[in-house]
């Protein structure tokens, strides 16, 4: 079975394909650009890695649901499901967050993901593996680094792009025992969402995971909206 993921929650995208349980293609690109100049190409050299291979041999698609840059999910969402509906083959959504901790699903401390929000804030979820395999998830917020740090403890990796924002942070109030990762494993990857989905007995059920993006906060156009029905 092939297995096609991408993830455009953050600037970068990155893009996997798997046969089976096996990474066979992985490919990420950081750019100012628009992810929509640069994705075809990506998948075009993801489809060509193997001899013979074509879309319509790819039997199930991955998108990171969010959250993220709500611009970016829309773009891969929209592709994932365009693809999906072209070759008629199922598609599904995985959590961003996800994508980044499975990273780093054999460390031995609790894992939380910090991506940075902007304005102060962060989305965040603390994650306890053992052996590579989820034991515990927490909610999945927008919260302020803050909060994000004393709900994981001292004794913990701190992960994502809002680990670099809030190093100060994070070094002061676990006074200097937590981990940080190295700003090279930040972003969201598309080899984490497969594993991820197939971290329940290795069996990744398309109806269980449905691709809806999941934001976490309003959009501006929302929060505008709002407030002029409130002044009203």
């Amino acid at each position: 079975m092939y297995l096609f993921a991408l993830s455009t929650a953050e600037q970068g995208a990155s893009m996997a394909l798997f046969e089976d349980n096996h990474l066979v293609f992985e490919s990420s690109l950081f750019s100012r650009q628009t992810h929509s100049k640069g994705l075809l190409p990506m998948i075009e050299q993801a489809v060509g890695s193997r001899d013979g291979m074509t879309v319509n041999r790819i039997d199930g698609f991955i998108a990171a649901r969010g959250p993220g840059s709500f611009t970016g999910l829309r773009i891969g969402i929209s592709m994932v499901k365009g693809l999906s509906r072209a070759v008629s083959k199922p598609c599904a959504g995985v959590s961003s967050l996800d994508g980044i901790a499975f990273r780093f699903c054999y460390s031995q401390k609790p894992v939380c993901v910090m991506m940075d929000a902007k304005r102060k804030e962060v989305y965040s979820a603390v994650y306890q593996f053992h052996h590579g395999k989820l034991i515990q998830k927490g909610p999945e917020m927008l919260c302020s680094p803050e909060t994000a740090i004393d709900r994981t403890g001292p004794n913990a990796l701190f992960v994502g792009s809002g680990s670099k924002v809030y190093r100060d942070k994070i070094c002061s109030r676990t006074h200097d025992t937590a981990v940080i990762s190295t700003p090279s494993m930040d972003g969201v990857s598309a080899c984490a969402l497969v594993v991820s989905a197939m971290s329940d007995n290795g069996v990744f059920d398309f109806d269980s995971y449905p691709l809806n993006p999941v934001y976490l906060r309003k959009s501006d156009a929302q929060i505008h909206f709002n407030r002029l029905s409130q002044n009203k």
